[in-house]
C-alpha cells in the first residue's frame, strides 16, 4: 500500500521577463518554504508600488512554483488513484503559474519534482503526503514512519481484491460472530507479525505489478508472508455485518489483508471479510484534520504556507538534510519540458514518472 511517486517538471527559459529561480541552500524543507514566502511578499509589494492590479504576474507565480521545496499533505478523496490525484494537483499548479501541460518532452535542467509517498488505493481516502522540489528526497524516509487508518470491514463477504471494488468470491455466515470474538483476536494481529500481501497490489513479479497481471487474467502466486508491524489496533464499532477498526501500523502493511485475516479466524464458525471503507487519518506527523489540504487549497500560495507550517513537524535529521547545490541561479525559467520516466522496484520505494 505504500509507494512514493515523483513527477518532474524541467526548466530552461521563458519568452517573458522572469525572476531567476531562487537558490535553496541549507535545509531541505524549512529554508525553501521561507524563501517561497519571501518571493511572494516581494511580488505583492512590487504590485502595490506600481499601482497596478492586485494580481501577481504569471512569470512571478512560475518563479514561486519552481522555488517551492519541502513536504506537505493533501486530502485524497475516494475514487482517483494516488497517481491520478498527483497529476491533478500538478496540472492545477502549472495552470496557475501559466506553464504548459505535463505532456511535453523531457529535458534535465534544474528540474522541479513533485511526488507522493505512501500510495492509497483508489477506493481509499485520507492523508496523502506530497513532496515538492527537494522534498521528494524525504519521501523514502517518511515511508518508514507510522500510519493510522480507520477501516470499516464487512463480515460474511470475500472479494478478489479484498475490498469493495472486487468481485465477490465467497459468502459465509457471520451470525455467530460476536463483538467479544473480534476483540479477542485483535491481540494476535498486534506487534511484529507476518503478513501475506494481497494479490491485487503494487508488488512486482518479473517486472510487472501483481495487480496488472491479475487484471489480465494471469495466474499469480501469492507473495510469501513478510514481517510487518502493528503498533495498535482497536475495535471502534460492531454492528454486524460491519465492524470498524482503528489501526496504527508501519510501512508495507496492508489493511485489506488484516480485515480478510480477521474474518477467517473470527468466531466459532470461520467466516470471511473484506474492506468496505478505508480512510488514512495520519501518516508520520501529518494528520487528516490538521494538515491535509483539500482540493480548493491546492494553490501555490496555500502550498507555500503549508510547507512553512509542516517544516516544523519533520524530524530534525530530515529538516536539516542538505542537498547538492543547484546549477547557476542565473538560469531563468522555462516550462517547455516535462520528464516522464517511470521506475519502481517495490511497494515501498520512490517511483519517478
Amino acid at each position: 500500500m505504500a509507494t512514493a511517486e515523483v513527477a518532474v517538471v524541467s526548466p530552461s527559459s521563458l519568452n517573458t521577463d522572469t525572476t531567476p529561480v531562487p537558490e535553496s541552500a541549507g535545509t531541505a524543507a524549512a529554508t525553501a518554504a521561507t524563501s517561497s514566502a519571501t518571493t511572494a511578499a516581494a511580488a505583492v509589494a512590487a504590485v502595490a508600488r506600481t499601482g497596478s492590479e492586485a494580481t501577481v504576474s504569471k512569470p512571478t507565480m512560475a518563479t514561486k512554483l519552481l522555488s517551492l521545496s519541502g513536504v506537505f499533505a493533501v486530502h485524497k478523496p475516494k475514487g482517483p488513484t494516488s497517481a491520478e490525484l498527483l497529476n491533478r494537483l500538478k496540472e492545477k499548479l502549472l495552470a496557475e503559474a501559466g506553464m504548459p501541460s505535463p505532456e511535453w518532452t523531457k529535458r534535465k535542467k534544474q528540474p522541479l519534482k513533485i511526488g507522493h509517498g505512501g500510495t492509497l488505493d483508489s477506493a481509499a481516502g485520507g492523508v496523502l503526503v506530497v513532496g515538492i522540489g527537494r522534498g521528494t528526497k524525504m519521501l523514502t524516509s517518511l515511508l518508514t514512519g507510522s500510519k493510522r487508518y480507520i477501516a470499516i470491514g464487512e463480515l460474511g463477504k470475500a472479494t478478489d481484491t479484498l475490498d469493495s471494488t472486487g468481485k465477490v468470491t465467497e459468502e459465509k455466515p457471520y451470525d455467530k460472530i460476536t463483538q467479544e470474538d473480534i476483540e479477542g483476536i485483535l491481540q494476535k494481529f498486534t506487534g511484529n507479525i507476518m503478513q501475506v500481501p494481497p494479490l491485487y497490489c503494487a508488488l512486482k513479479k518479473d517486472g510487472q505489478r501483481l495487480s496488472s497481471l491479475m487484471k489480465r487474467g494471469k495466474v499469480v502466486e501469492a507473495k510469501p508472508a513478510r514481517p510487518v508491524t502493528v503498533y495498535s489496533i482497536s475495535l471502534q464499532n460492531f454492528q454486524p455485518p460491519l465492524f470498524t477498526l482503528d489501526v496504527e501500523c508501519g510501512g508495507g502493511f496492508y489493511i485489506r489483508s488484516l480485515v480478510s485475516d480477521i474474518g477467517k479466524v473470527a468466531g466459532e464458525l470461520s467466516s470471511c471479510a473484506s474492506v468496505l471503507e478505508l480512510t488514512r487519518t495520519k501518516q508520520g506527523p501529518f494528520t487528516l484534520e490538521e494538515h491535509a489540504l483539500p482540493e480548493d487549497k491546492w494553490t501555490i500560495d496555500d502550498i507555500a504556507q503549508s510547507l512553512d507550517q509542516c517544516a516544523s513537524l519533520l524530524p530534525e535529521e530530515l529538516a536539516l538534510k542538505k542537498s547538492k547545490p543547484e546549477e547557476s541561479n542565473e538560469q531563468v525559467l522555462s516550462c517547455e519540458y516535462i520528464t516522464l520516466n517511470e521506475t519502481e522496484e517495490n511497494d515501498d520505494v520512490i517511483k519517478t514518472f
